[in-house]
Parts: structure tokens; sequence; C-alpha cells
């Protein structure tokens, strides 16, 4: 069973970023009366990047080469330590939604020292942009992660996530906590309301404009981790609604939290068909949203334990 979870895992890490994109992008076009590309249309666009030859500026270093690769694998690494499967990790540490957080950090800060080699200003003003919103969704990631190490005593995702629904309290944290992290996966993912990943508006473009120098395999590199974090979230808000027991089996658990994830990007794709993509200066104001769900949370995870002592 433990080798099934494994091999388990590392399917749902590796195809599922291809499959959750296609929801979201089928789920926009569908709410703007369009028919939308196919599912797997990630996956023939990376074939496709991955049989370009990349083109560099006369400018640009190594720094340029290596930055998609540090970020790639700095997505992959992340899996290691996320459950997927809301009870199954690869690498359970203590501590270790530090771990991830800073694995995140370290891809954001390569790609925005790539942008910043091409020697342009335009992408210079995406990383900087990066930089500020990255700095600003940061506390409410710690925030909703350190109030379900509170409630659950534990220090591992495995352990974070077996809240339940309980009583009302559990319930506040549960949702409080998944409000910020499918913010969290907004911002961190570049996309809408705080970011557009198919706009071509000077002005508020973040992420893309970060990659514009970028082509073939290595832009192929970025597009896929950008799917990856996206899907790691997703899984994150799954295991944290997951409502089926472990009394159920492995299988029937691992099985809940996928169809979860499905249903968490088909509500990425709500939102991002329903709602227009927010101004720069009003994107702070909807990460503090998130800060203020998991503060909430916070509270509540704070009045369940005076209450149990």
């Amino acid at each position: 069973m433990t080798v099934a979870l494994y091999v388990l895992h590392l399917g749902a890490l590796l195809l599922l970023p291809i499959l959750v994109i296609g929801v979201i992008n089928r789920t926009r076009a569908i709410w703007a009366g369009r028919r939308g590309p196919p599912l797997l249309q990630t996956w023939f666009d990376l074939r496709r990047l991955l049989r370009k030859q990349p083109v560099y500026s006369e400018v640009t270093t190594s720094v340029f080469r290596v930055g998609p690769l540090v970020v790639l694998a700095s997505a992959l690494a992340s899996g290691a330590f996320v459950p997927m499967l809301r009870d199954f990790a690869p690498w359970p540490l203590g501590f270790d939604f530090v771990a991830v957080a800073y694995l995140w950090g370290l891809g954001r800060m390569a790609m925005m020292l790539a942008a910043l080699d091409a020697g342009s200003s335009f992408e210079g003003m995406g990383a900087s942009r990066e930089a500020t919103y990255g700095a600003l969704v940061e506390p409410a990631l710690f925030l909703a992660l350190g109030t379900l190490a509170l409630v659950t005593g534990g220090t591992s995702f495995s352990q974070l996530m077996n809240v339940g629904f309980g009583d009302p309290a559990r319930a506040v944290i549960v949702i409080g906590c998944a409000v910020a992290l499918l913010i969290v996966l907004q911002a961190e993912a570049a996309r809408v309301p705080v970011d557009d990943p198919a706009t071509h508006l000077e002005l508020t473009m973040i992420h893309e404009v970060m990659i514009l120098d970028h082509s073939g395999p290595e832009l192929a590199a970025l597009q896929y981790s950008a799917a990856m974090k996206l899907t790691v979230c997703a899984a994150l808000v799954a295991s944290l609604l997951n409502p089926v027991p472990a009394q159920f089996g492995a299988v029937a658990v691992a099985g809940a939290n996928l169809a979860l994830t499905l249903v968490v990007a088909i509500v990425v794709g709500l939102i991002e068909g329903l709602v227009a993509r927010l101004k720069l200066s009003a994107i702070p104001q909807y990460l503090t949203v998130a800060v203020v769900a998991a503060f909430v949370a916070l509270l509540a995870a704070t009045w369940l334990r005076g209450g149990a002592a």
C-alpha cells in the first residue's frame, strides 16, 4: 500500500497540474460563452515548447538560464512535503510548511533575478511587483498554517490537515484557513483577480512580464512550475476540506482528495470567469482579506483551546 501511495502521489504531482489548468481554462471559457481549449491543451503547449530552440539576448548571463531550472526544482521539491492525498506525503518533516514557504520564496527569487538579468526595465517592473505581492501574501500563509498547527498540535502538513468539522469552532477554522489558502493560491500562481496569465496589457502585467524573454524548454519549465504550485495549493485546500474519515481507507481518502482538488480548480475557474482582474492598487487590499480570514481562524482556534482547557 505504501508503494502504491508513493506512485499515486508522484502521478498526482506530475500529471494533475496539466488537468487542473485545463479545468480552470475550460470553466473560465464556459462562463465567457465559449467552448474553450481541450482539457489537455497545457500538455500540447508544453510539448511544443520543448521542441523549440531557446533564444537568448546578448546581455543575459548564466543567471537567466539557471533561473527556470531553480523555479522548477523548487516546485518539485515542495511537492515532496505537501500531502496531495491528504494523509500521505513522501517526505514529512517537522515544520515542513516552513520549508515549503522558503522553497517557493527561492523559486520566486530565481525568477526575479532571471527577469532582471534580461536587462529590460519592463521585466524589472514585473520583478518589483512580484516582490511586493510576495511579501504581502506570506503573512497570510504562515498565519493560516500556524493556526492549523495550534489546533492539531502537529508540525507537518500531513498532521495539519486533520482538523475536521466536529464543532462550529473547527468549522470556522477550516473555512477561514481555506479562504486564506485560496487567495494564496491566486497570488502564488498568478491567477485572477491578482494577476491574469492571459493579459497583454503592459501596465497590469506581473508574472507574465517576467518571462517574456524566455522561450523553448525554459518557458515550458516556468509554465509547468506555475501549474504545479497552483495544484499543490489546491491540494492543500482539498486536504483541509476533505470530509472522508481515515476509517474508510487510504484509497477512499486519496480519491476524495484528488476529486476535491479538481473541485477547487473549478472554483478558481468560476472566480476567473466572474470576477474582473483587480487594479494594482486594490491587490494589497485583496491580499489583506487572506490575512483577516486566517486571523479569524486563529481567534476561533484560541477560543477552542480555551474552551477545551
